[in-house]
């Protein structure tokens, strides 16, 4: 099975990996001190050893070096080995930068620098390896399931292209049951009427039916259900309502009674919003304490030399449930009339010079972090737009309004993909929804990790549409 088959890779892929993570560390240990990491004179290194593999787990998470490990194309599959390889370098050094002072000092700079190159040329090596295997064992994977299609209408179709079209889910249409032969337009694939269906799959050896007739022949599809059940053939129903959107469905049962949601939300989940609630609390406790109480005094006495009115510019936005929240930022334009109706655009003349420096680098958003603490903005989210904003585009665009599902942040996965700073069109909303929304059903705790590190990447080195 396909599936089995990309978990094993999967699995081989991250316990390899991390067989030569280890085996870096401990090698290089050896090499240097002529003594195993492991005697008890060294156990002080062994915590290092651990912080290593947990950095590894999160940069190879950052870079989905595991994901679609069996399909993902060759050129992909090292570009991601590359940055997981770089991410994982970056945040070593942070992390050594971080515990200056402590005991982490005993880490020599040679033992750090041989170790990592060590990791680099067994991983390398490794890979290299695991594509040769991947190639041998790819074409041997493909058709292992044999599988009819009773019903041939529009479902039925759409599902047959599907397959043909995704090799990877290891099945092979052999043809199509229907009452109508009319309906099956490709030559050689009518294999009759539904009534014959269970008598062919017998005889012919096929593993799996797929039923995709109407709930109006509920009788027929009982019947054939009972008898591929009789038979050991695995039946699959595919019911009509799949084409309610462009999308996947989600489908819980409450006893008999299918549920159909139509996108994921991780963050129903009381656990999941419990993580990211405490991870709000504790960075935006960080960044106010290390940060902002330092910086505070300067941006507010230069803000203030450089023009008149308040440090702070609070403005009413769209929150949680679309309800309104005052938003605070560092006021980075000089005050007037507009500021509360037009969005900031390149080259304004309302913004300061202080404020341009501010907006590049997003400094202006360090107030943000009181919201966070308040409970009224996550670090991580879709943007907050100014109440006209919202109306104007709930009008435009159909699933604006969906985004607000989610609590605000001062950075979103629409931010680091580019979608930032002005909107001069409705399609540049759009894009901007369709990346909000796209982190709504795909949230997790390592992909605001993974956001977070790349806003402050871009701070660093700038963004071309910060202004």
């Amino acid at each position: 099975m396909i599936n089995r088959h990309t978990t094993f890779f999967k699995a081989l892929n991250l316990v390899v990996d991390y067989l030569v993570l280890n085996i870096s560390l401990i090698a290089t240990y050896y090499i240097e001190n002529s003594t195993s990491i492991l005697a008890g004179s060294n156990k002080k290194y062994l915590p290092i050893v651990l912080v290593f593999n947990l950095i590894w787990m999160l940069s190879a998470n950052i870079a989905k070096l595991y994901f679609d490990v069996l399909n993902k194309d060759s050129i992909i599959t090292f570009r991601n080995v590359i940055n997981a390889y770089f991410l994982f370098i970056s945040f070593i050094c942070f992390t050594i930068l971080i515990l200056i002072g402590t005991e982490a000092y005993f880490i020599t700079r040679q033992y750090l620098f041989y170790s990592l190159a060590l990791f680099g040329s067994l991983l390398g090596f490794w890979k290299v390896i695991f594509l040769l295997i991947r190639k041998r064992q790819r074409a041997s994977l493909m058709d292992t399931r044999r599988a009819v299609i009773v019903g041939a209408g529009r479902t039925g179709q759409d599902l047959h292209e599907y397959l043909l079209k995704n090799w990877d889910t290891g099945y092979r249409v052999v043809g199509f049951f229907d009452d109508e032969p009319a309906n099956v337009s490709e030559a050689g694939l009518y294999l009759g009427d539904v009534k014959h269906c269970i008598t062919y799959v017998k005889h012919h050896k096929i593993t799996e039916i797929f039923c995709t007739l109407p709930v109006s022949e509920a009788k027929t599809i009982k019947k054939l259900m009972l008898d591929a059940d009789k038979n050991l053939i695995r039946f699959k129903s595919v019911p009509e309502y799949y084409d309610y959107g462009n999308k996947p469905v989600y489908i819980k049962s409450f006893g008999q009674i299918p549920v159909i949601s139509v996108r994921a939300e991780p963050l129903e989940n009381l656990l999941n919003r419990s993580i990211k609630r405490t991870f709000d609390i504790a960075f935006s406790l960080f960044v106010i304490l290390f940060i902002f109480s330092w910086l505070f005094p300067i941006l507010a006495l230069i803000i203030k030399l450089e023009s008149k009115g308040p440090v702070f510019f609070v403005q009413s936005r769209s929150g949680h449930n679309n309800e309104p929240f005052n938003c605070y930022k560092f006021r980075s334009m000089y005050v007037n009339g507009d500021a509360h109706k037009r969005q900031a655009t390149r080259n304004d003349s309302r913004v300061t010079k202080l404020g341009a420096f501010m907006r590049r680098t997003s400094l202006d958003e360090l107030p943000q972090f009181f919201n966070v603490l308040i409970g009224n903005m996550s670090v991580v989210g879709p943007r907050p737009h100014m109440i006209t904003h919202t109306e104007e585009y709930s009008e435009l665009i159909d699933m604006f309004m969906v985004r607000h599902f989610l609590k605000p942040g001062i950075t979103g996965w629409a931010q680091i993909k580019g979608f930032r700073g002005e909107t001069k069109t409705v399609e540049d909303m759009n894009q901007r929804v369709e990346a909000d929304l796209w982190y709504l059903e795909n949230w997790s705790f390592l992909l605001d990790l993974k956001i977070v590190f790349l806003t402050v990447r871009n701070s660093l080195v700038g963004d071309e549409n910060a202004f």
